[in-house]
């Protein structure tokens, strides 16, 4: 399956399609804002220029690719009559650089060198922006701490199944409550947790930001690296202290010490895994920064 990703350049949201390791850019996004629109592909796709540059693109990375048909489009290529449209040269070629597709991301997508090609056609300045963001989402998911973080929050999310378990075997069954209402239980552990790692409650922290929840963030979407890794440790812990019938003003004593003991401790080793995820630059920049 096609990873989807997508970046801003000059206002206008451009979608990447991923596959095997190989970035395509919607073509059609990038002339969204461009007053000739798609038109601006075919005049591109006509140029003779352009017809030569995919020829010996698809040459280098296209053992299918129909050369002695290229051959007799670029015959073709620069006289009055000349057209190319995407399903032409496609049909025509067997090229595998540029494809329409349908659907909801549908469009005229390219590989990242020939969308490159596009973007200088359209105008030098939208060209190096382009280049600019596509390889600041490149760094972005090459960013080691980026990784460390999301592999961090998929083991809190399975430690806090850890912790429903105990607060079902052990606290549900005590407190009686309707099944309509049991949901206040995990909640009310679960911000026994944000309390004593964030300060507040999941509830305080939305009415704090309205914007972020609008963007389906919580208040663990914005931790630390090492937060997270507290907030892992603690769910465990606090799983262990309900089982053995610890009161929640015991537990919440417990529970604060540890995360202070383990705070003081990260935060020493890396500055930089002590910093709220604000954003998908937040430990790049962090570390641009430093240097």
């Amino acid at each position: 399956m096609a990873k989807r990703n997508k970046i801003v350049v000059d206002g206008t949201t451009i979608n990447i399609s991923s596959s095997d390791e190989q970035d395509y850019i919607s073509l059609t996004d990038m002339v969204s804002n461009q007053e000739e629109g798609s038109k601006l592909i075919e005049k591109w796709l006509t140029n003779k220029n352009t017809i030569e540059f995919l020829g010996i693109w698809e040459q280098l990375n296209s053992s299918d690719f129909n050369s002695p048909e290229f051959g007799g489009i670029m015959n073709e290529a620069g006289t009055n009559r000349f057209y190319m449209s995407v399903k032409q040269w496609v049909n025509r070629t067997n090229a595998k650089g540029i494809k329409a597709t349908s659907g909801r991301y549908g469009g005229t997508y390219a590989h990242k060198d020939i969308a490159f090609n596009f973007g200088l056609y359209i105008s030098p300045m939208f060209n190096l922006v382009l280049i600019k963001e596509f390889q600041r989402l490149k760094e972005i998911e090459s960013n080691k701490y980026g990784l460390e973080w999301n592999v961090k929050r998929i083991l809190s999310k399975a430690n806090y199944q850890v912790q429903t378990n105990a607060i079902k075997k052990y606290i549900v069954p005590k407190a009686k409550y309707s099944k309509a209402k049991e949901y206040i239980l995990y909640t009310d552990e679960a911000d026994l947790l944000n309390i004593v790692l964030f300060g507040c409650t999941a509830k305080d922290w939305r009415e704090l930001n309205p914007t972020r929840v609008l963007n389906g963030e919580n208040i663990r979407d914005m931790a630390s690296i090492n937060e997270l890794a507290i907030l892992s440790n603690i769910e465990s812990l606090n799983s262990t202290l309900i089982k053995n019938n610890l009161t929640k003003k015991h537990r919440f004593k417990i529970l604060s010490e540890t995360v202070k003991e383990q705070r003081e401790t990260l935060d020493k080793i890396d500055f930089i895994t002590a910093l709220k995820k604000e954003n998908n630059s937040t430990f790049i920049d962090a570390k641009k920064k430093l240097k």
